[in-house]
């Protein structure tokens, strides 16, 4: 463990204005120097998988800003709860590694500050800064985008993207498929996680999202498209076609479709490695019910502390040396996820594979990370095994919802 360390004051001796300080705009490129950093010290915490990644940018801004960089390395599964625990106390980092569904509780903890990333905003995926914008400020700079997308068996169903569900379908039937598609459903507990880009495709999602793309606490799954995505999944259950099943859990699922019983299925780049047997094509999530399907899309990257000492400091480093296309690569190449900046996600797409996720992550949307999306999943998920099981759709969704509206407001 890293003992607790007196910060020094910071001396500023530039009139550049860093960005996302309180007293002015973003600087007008990532190149120019913003601060002498001179005797003091950043604290930043990375697991293992990035701290390489993160020392390496670290060293250039210690060069260039005389500043220390301290990398403390802890396991990713205790990054947030510690930061939440240690930040009031003054004992935690400047900056930490996070995912972007942990934003909604650090700000409810009040542990994080705001960031402007400037002109640099430019060069991420639209969809990386929405995940780390709550209530319309950007609170992280992102690295890595993470979705699920459609998977099929190119030796059966070719690599073309089919655009809807039925015409998904009647390839795969066409095909002759044993199964046409295969969908994880958790087993009798339910994914609302992985059927999200079909309920999306319907115009019902989980929570509406304002004018700046952050989520709001009104439930956007009732009404006329809910129960629209609720008959559509009722007609595909165990009381219609049988496409959609509780008895695929997520094991079974891989399985059906390595075996090539199942042409298509639904699933995310961790799970390639699941289908040796089987030469993949991987697409966008087609349409059920004429809207774009746009599936979750989860975001990790880098929160600054809101008790920072050197928050100008940690700032700079987190814009003009995180933010940066060397940055940004050098952490690619120690976790191969989808990159956030934008020039590097195309670069890497030359890989079809990672560019079918990309496709679909560029469809996406991100899971909200609003304290309320806590109280979605037990409700969620039931109401669609249950449906799937043969449920009635309509009266069992909107119980649902009417349960999730009553929770939230009590």
């Amino acid at each position: 463990m890293r003992t607790s360390i007196a910060f020094g004051a910071l001396a500023l001796t530039t009139t550049v204005v860093l960005a996302g300080c309180s007293s002015g705009g973003a600087p007008e490129s990532a190149e120019e120097p913003a601060v002498d950093g001179s005797g003091a010290e950043l604290v930043v915490w990375t697991d293992e998988e990035r701290e390489q990644a993160v020392a390496d940018a670290a060293a250039a801004f210690e060069e260039e800003t005389g500043a220390t960089v301290t990398i403390v390395q802890k396991n990713f599964e205790d990054l947030r709860n510690d930061f939440i625990a240690q930040v009031p106390t003054g004992e935690g980092p400047d900056i930490t590694v996070g995912a972007h569904d942990w934003l909604g509780a650090l700000v409810a903890a009040g542990v994080v500050d705001t960031i402007d990333l400037g002109d640099t905003a430019s060069e991420f995926e639209q969809v990386a800064l929405d995940a780390m914008t709550y209530d319309g400020q950007l609170y992280a700079l992102p690295y890595s985008l993470e979705t699920i997308a459609l998977v099929q068996n190119v030796e059966m169903v070719g690599e073309e993207a089919p655009a809807t569900w039925d015409e998904m379908i009647a390839t795969a039937e066409e095909a002759g498929a044993e199964r046409p598609f295969v969908i994880n459903t958790a087993g009798e507990t339910g994914d609302g996680y992985t059927m999200y880009g079909f309920q999306t495709s319907f115009g019902a999602p989980v929570f509406v999202q304002d004018e700046s793309g952050s989520y709001t606490n009104e439930v956007g799954m009732g009404g006329e498209a809910g129960e629209a995505f609720a008959t559509w999944l009722g007609e595909n259950g165990a009381d219609g076609t049988g496409i959609i099943s509780t008895t695929v859990d997520y094991d079974i699922n891989n399985e059906l479709f390595n075996s090539g019983e199942a042409p298509y299925t639904i699933q995310g780049p961790w799970a390639i490695s699941s289908y040796p047997d089987v030469e993949v094509a991987v697409n966008p999530i087609p349409s059920a019910g004429g809207e774009t399907a746009a599936p979750f899309v989860g975001v990790q990257g880098f929160y600054l502390s809101s008790q920072s000492d050197n928050a100008l400091l940690a700032q700079e480093f987190l814009v003009n040396h995180l933010g940066t296309e060397e940055a940004q690569r050098a952490l690619y190449e120690a976790d191969p996820r989808i990159p956030a900046w934008s020039a590097l996600a195309e670069e890497v797409s030359s890989d079809p594979i990672i560019a079918g996720f990309l496709a679909s992550a560029q469809n996406g949307v991100p899971m909200p990370s609003i304290p309320e999306m806590g109280s979605v999943w037990d409700l969620w998920n039931a109401a669609q095994a249950q449906i799937i099981g043969g449920a009635d759709p309509v009266s069992t969704w909107n119980t649902m919802v009417d349960d999730l509206e009553t929770t939230l407001a009590g």
